[in-house]
């Protein structure tokens, strides 16, 4: 079986130097009849799935999955692309360009909340509830802010906006008794937002790992906060998603990409070593910081009380204008 790799360019920081990948990437279901799974259930052929991720080390979780067979094992040729936010993938996931994407939940919300339907296959990645979390808020020592309210009145970077960042920033800055509405935010790359915070164009930035340890290493730099932490601990980062659309129309692959899904985010959890050992390969990361690198929990079980928790927040903030409709949100797979 061929490996295909797939360069990424335009990432400074941190980019994706290769994605292995099985297959072309074509859509599941070309050589079939329209059911999606047939190819590889009765004559033995792999079902090629394409699926959208972030830059990121979480990402890896299903990188773990096909280094090891996993997906092959479910009958599934696994091919990669990247995007700079879950949004950005969802265009591509609803006409069915990507199967599947991998991305925040928020995300998938404020699709649903705009007429896209999208359905959340499995769980992905979670923050962590207590401790030193995997992503936070930072701002240079000489700006002088050091807690939520010292954001008021100064911009915020987020890699999307209507998202993550800045809805759990908001809360967390109400909690603490101030304005949620007087922060500005502005929506910048990762891989950049460390550089345009030192040369002053943005005051703050919100990063995950491992933008936010090297943010933090440099002393001129200090940790406002954990914004998940303080708005909704344990709060998903991130899940799999597919439209309504191709999961009703091919519902055997569906369920082959969450039993694989789950199969490998329970297996890179219980190989912290084996993860770490991809990630130098997977992002271009040096080694002695993939050993070090905060990770998320990666756990394939959907949180749907902090997910729905988060989406009465969009309503709270006007991201959305209806909290989501559980009944449609969610694949019902076996």
């Amino acid at each position: 079986m061929k490996k295909n790799i797939a360069s990424i360019t335009g990432l400074a920081a941190v980019s994706i130097l290769a994605l292995s990948a099985c297959g072309s990437g074509s859509p599941a279901g070309d050589e079939e009849d329209g059911n999606g799974a047939d190819t590889a259930s009765e004559n033995g052929e792999l079902t090629e799935i394409t699926v959208g991720v972030l830059p990121i080390a979480p990402s890896v979780g299903i990188y773990y999955g096909i280094e090891n067979g996993i997906f092959e094992e479910h009958g599934l040729d696994v091919e990669l692309s990247t995007s700079n936010a879950g949004a950005a993938m969802l265009p591509a996931v609803n006409t069915q360009q990507l199967e599947f994407g991998i991305g925040n939940p928020n995300s998938v919300l404020n699709a649903n909340d705009r007429g896209l339907d999208m359905r959340i296959v499995t769980g992905y990645s979670n923050s962590l509830a207590e401790g030193d979390d995997i992503a936070g808020v930072v701002s240079t020592v000489e700006s002088g802010i050091d807690d939520w309210t010292g954001l008021e009145g100064n911009t915020v970077s987020v890699n999307a906006l209507q998202t993550q960042g800045d809805l759990t920033i908001m809360e967390a800055v109400e909690q603490a008794g101030g304005d949620p509405e007087a922060v500005e935010f502005s929506e910048m790359p990762f891989p950049d937002m460390q550089a345009q915070l030192e040369q002053g164009n943005t005051d703050a930035i919100w990063v995950p790992e491992p933008f936010l340890s090297n943010a933090l290493a440099d002393e001129a730099n200090q940790l406002v906060g954990y914004s998940f932490q303080d708005a909704i601990a344990g709060m998903p980062t991130m899940v799999s998603f597919s439209s309504g659309e191709y999961v009703d129309e091919n519902p055997e692959v569906a369920q082959a990409f969450s039993d694989a899904m789950n199969e490998s985010l329970q297996a890179a959890e219980e190989d912290e070593e084996g993860v770490r050992a991809l990630l130098p390969e997977f992002i271009d990361l040096p080694e002695e910081a993939a050993e070090n690198l905060r990770m998320e929990e990666l756990d394939g079980e959907i949180r749907t009380e902090q997910i729905e928790e988060a989406g009465a927040l969009m309503v709270k903030f006007d991201f959305i204008s209806d909290e989501p409709d559980t009944s449609t949100l969610y694949f019902e797979g076996e």
